[in-house]
């Protein structure tokens, strides 16, 4: 990496500007929002499912509304915060081009977006997470006493075998 951003400089960058700042150390969480918030773009390039705590973290960082996150298709994420840019990692000219749209978005559009973003961040937190998989724990134990009730405590295949067994079917054993 540090290879890749000297390279980088060495192309582009001025006397006076860098176009990476590189820190390699540990980042506090008020570190790192800050971080978000300077940031005029976050590009999660995920190549599998992964990252989605970045994203949510830039989206619930820019209280400003603010600011453009382009996000791997591949991420969980991306099924979930549709307003991102969505992009193939592994098409680069689809991943330059929405960076060049992020960076050329206008402050209406970023807006509009962001709180599409915000919204559903704060919407689907962790407590909504958590209650529904307690909710999902319920339905599974509530179906597992009703299997019980109707196979007469024998188990649910042998229950289920008899119920939707048609009459001209013979089972050998």
């Amino acid at each position: 990496i540090e290879a890749l951003v000297a390279r980088i400089h060495r192309r582009f960058a001025t006397s006076d500007w860098k176009p990476i700042i590189l820190h390699r150390a540990h980042h506090e969480p008020e570190t790192v929002f800050r971080y978000y918030r300077a940031a005029d773009v976050c590009y999660v390039s995920s190549l599998h499912d992964g990252m989605n705590l970045v994203a949510k973290e830039f989206v619930a960082a820019r209280d400003d509304e603010h600011g453009v996150l382009v996000l791997s298709r591949f991420t969980g994420a991306a099924r979930e915060l549709t307003e991102a840019l969505l992009v193939n990692p592994y098409d680069l000219e689809e991943a330059s081009d929405a960076l060049a749209a992020a960076l050329g978005m206008s402050a209406g559009e970023q807006v509009e977006r962001m709180r599409a973003l915000r919204s559903y961040v704060a919407e689907w937190n962790v407590y909504r997470w958590a209650g529904r998989m307690l909710l999902d724990a319920a339905r599974l134990r509530q179906g597992q006493r009703l299997a019980g009730r109707i196979g007469g405590g024998r188990g649910e295949q042998g229950s289920l075998a008899r119920l939707v067994r048609p009459r001209s079917v013979r089972v050998i054993r």
